[in-house]
């Protein structure tokens, strides 16, 4: 990674997902907040094919934080040395989102990049949380080959026939987790990785922790410092979970995240036919880009639309379309070239979008699904039963038509079809714990993944917050270029500083302008 347009699609989130407080979570909140406890020093090592400002360490956690003797896992850990080891202010952990991306893969990928926004006085740190990538993964199969047969020839369904059939495959893979994954499943909640966070915290020596949340990044902000306020020196969260919501059930936790893309998308089309001449491919036709993409929904609703150039070729439904939505959505500086896939579409030509649809519904893009899903089953379990799906998979499209069915298959259903799961340690709460310094909070005003309004809310719920709005596009905000918000960002990270409430950024650039 070379620029920042760069680093921010290496840190896009794939993924956003996220009941009454229960025993556990009161208990836990109320007596974890004393002196930090000490901790093993992390043992750094050198990391294989990575050069010398960067360290990898692998660190014990308990798979049940209360039992702390008991069963240990391990978490894989990366660090990014500060470029200014002279200035150096402490350690900045960050987590990227998902749930479920790897915060080891973020730093190898994008430290130099990410080194910028504590003005390089930060080392920076990452990790897999627990249940992810390196990091004792959740696993539903005993081999890659036993993956591959289950999830052969398997996508978003657009049939009510296709529906039946994905739906009986979700109970049958929740069964398989709970055969492979066994007690992990239990101990994968953003509670369970807001305490390890605290562990690698005392592990690397700093008494108050500086912390940058992404996307399902924040939840874990969020978590952590109504668990540990006493325990913060700096928060950034962007793109911003609910967490009432995103800890209520599944079914209110998809309800939220889905609520926003339609909004985006119409944004994306309103620019795209009132941008500059020849900027974007879907203007400049007899019809109004509007007409012009409703009538492509409208055909792929009714049969699907060839893909001849695909590879193999093959027939672009009605969900490949909306799962090839899903990325390009996030990222405004692509929607030029998303524009050049809808209108190739519009001709008769899907390929582009197929390719796009195709690449998400890999088994590698299920098994992602599956683990953000597990780690939002332990957060929210669902309310409803898979076997219900007509109504709560149209509740979902009425929440969120563009993504609602996606999100729904995707992570309530697994949820849903008797996920094997008994997280008594997930906290629901309460969510306005005081933190001696401010919390930094950033949104785009049209942010797909989580809408505005989570952010909003969560300024008015945290006692001591303030927002700072991107009046553009993107998720999280840092999607499109914003001097501004960059500023505002490193400027706190590095000396606490916050602006006035009410603030708010102009992107440094438009889409199709």
């Amino acid at each position: 990674m070379t620029n920042n347009r760069l680093t921010r699609r290496a840190v896009s989130a794939v993924l956003v997902a996220s009941l009454t407080a229960v025993a556990g979570g009161a208990r836990h909140a109320a007596a974890s907040d004393g002196p930090p406890p000490s901790a093993p020093t992390i043992e750094w090592t050198s990391c294989e094919g990575l050069g010398d400002q960067f360290q990898c360490a692998r660190v014990p956690v308990p798979l049940d934080w209360d039992e702390p003797d008991g069963e240990q896992i391990e978490l894989a850990v990366m660090k990014h040395l500060a470029s200014k080891p002279d200035e150096r202010i402490g350690t900045m952990f960050i987590d990227p989102g998902g749930p479920g991306q790897s915060g080891v893969g973020l730093v190898g990928d994008s430290g130099e990049e990410l080194d910028a926004w504590g003005d390089g006085r930060f080392d920076l740190v990452g990790w897999d949380p627990r249940g992810t990538n390196d990091s004792s993964p959740v696993r539903c199969f005993t081999s890659a080959e036993e993956e591959a047969a289950f999830w052969d020839g398997v996508s978003i369904p657009s049939t009510p026939e296709e529906s039946a059939a994905y739906q009986r495959k979700t109970v049958e893979l929740a069964k398989r987790c709970g055969e492979v994954s066994g007690d992990l499943l239990s101990h994968i909640t953003t509670a369970d990785t807001a305490r390890d966070l605290d562990r690698l915290r005392a592990g690397v020596g700093e008494e108050r922790i500086t912390y940058v949340g992404l996307s399902y990044g924040s939840l874990i902000g969020q978590t952590y410092l109504n668990l540990f306020p006493g325990r913060v020196r700096a928060i950034v969260m962007d793109g911003i979970v609910d967490a009432v919501d995103a800890t209520t059930s599944m079914e209110t936790n998809i309800g939220n995240t889905v609520s926003s893309a339609d909004e985006v998308f119409r944004q994306f089309l309103d620019l795209c036919q009132n941008g500059a001449p020849g900027e974007c491919a879907l203007a400049g036709h007899d019809e109004p880009v509007q007409q012009r993409v409703a009538r492509l929904f409208t055909q792929a609703r009714l049969t699907p639309i060839p893909a001849p150039n695909a590879d193999p070729p093959g027939e672009l439904t009605y969900g490949d379309l909306q799962v090839a939505t899903f990325n390009p959505l996030r990222v405004p500086p692509d929607w030029p070239q998303f524009a050049e896939d809808l209108d190739a579409a519009v001709e008769g030509d899907a390929s582009a979008l197929l390719t796009a649809a195709r690449a998400m519904q890999t088994p590698a893009g299920f098994t992602a699904a599956t683990t953000s899903a597990a780690i939002s089953c332990g957060d929210a379990p669902a309310r409803v039963p898979s076997s219900d799906w007509p109504t709560q998979i149209a509740r979902f499209t009425e929440a969120g038509e563009l993504w609602g069915p996606v999100n729904g298959w995707w992570l309530w259903a697994p949820c849903a079809s008797g996920w094997p799961a008994d997280a008594t340690d997930r906290y629901t709460g309460p969510w306005n714990a005081q933190t001696e310094n401010p919390v930094l909070l950033l949104s785009a005003r049209y942010d797909p993944g989580t809408p505005y309004r989570n952010a909003v809310a969560t300024e008015k719920r945290l006692a001591n917050a303030v927002l700072v709005t991107l009046e553009g596009w993107g998720h999280p905000s840092y999607q499109i270029a914003s001097a501004c918000i960059d500023e505002v960002r490193t400027r706190y990270l590095v000396d606490l500083t916050v602006p006035a409430r009410g603030t708010t950024c102009q992107p440094d650039e438009v889409p199709f302008s």
